[in-house]
């Protein structure tokens, strides 16, 4: 496995680097990985929040994951654990499908965006857009108490997401 370190803020120390290469070789055991893409970043002025965010590319497929703390030892420990629990659903999940279908099923077609018949919708909910301005949408998506919110913008026509980050802020999707 090949690994590609980025410090986003800081300096990735070469202690960090190897004890991230520890962890994540762990990963290796459940599926051949070709290069692992580890960011390391520092946020937050009085309590720093540590946050390591892992790609993992594998033949095929890709798998991420991203934890914060206040640690960032801790941090690596648990997107360390993160991705063994990914990998092995992705592992058990082709295995079923190959004894199901009795025939090989590649990794990247179990990550690709088609529907497959283990993802269930249980609701569809059909909405009624009306022309609404950014900070109309915010403020009904807060009222609602959802992470995110679809309108139609009155300004360019067209239909739009809000949504709520992790840090607080909000985001917006444009078409």
């Amino acid at each position: 496995m090949r690994f590609v370190f980025h410090g986003k803020q800081m300096e990735v120390t070469d202690a960090l680097k190897r004890y991230a290469e520890q962890k994540l070789g762990r990963t290796e055991t459940l599926a051949p990985v070709e290069e692992a893409v580890v960011t390391f970043s520092v946020s937050g002025h009085k309590d720093d929040t540590h946050k390591v965010e892992v790609m993992l590319h594998l033949e095929g497929a890709r798998v991420r994951a991203e934890v914060r703390s206040g640690d960032m030892y801790a941090s690596v420990d648990e997107v360390a654990d993160k991705l063994e629990r990914k990998l092995r659903k992705l592992k058990e999940k082709i295995r079923r499908l190959r004894r199901r279908a009795a025939i090989p099923v590649p990794a990247a077609e179990m990550m690709s965006d088609d529907p497959s018949p283990s993802f269930e919708i249980t609701r569809v909910k059909q909405l009624e857009l009306k022309p609404t301005d950014v900070e109309e949408a915010i403020l009904e998506m807060n009222l609602m108490d959802h992470n995110f919110h679809v309108f139609l913008n009155s300004v360019t026509s067209s239909t739009e997401v809000v949504y709520k980050r992790i840090d607080g802020t909000y985001g917006l999707i444009t078409t």
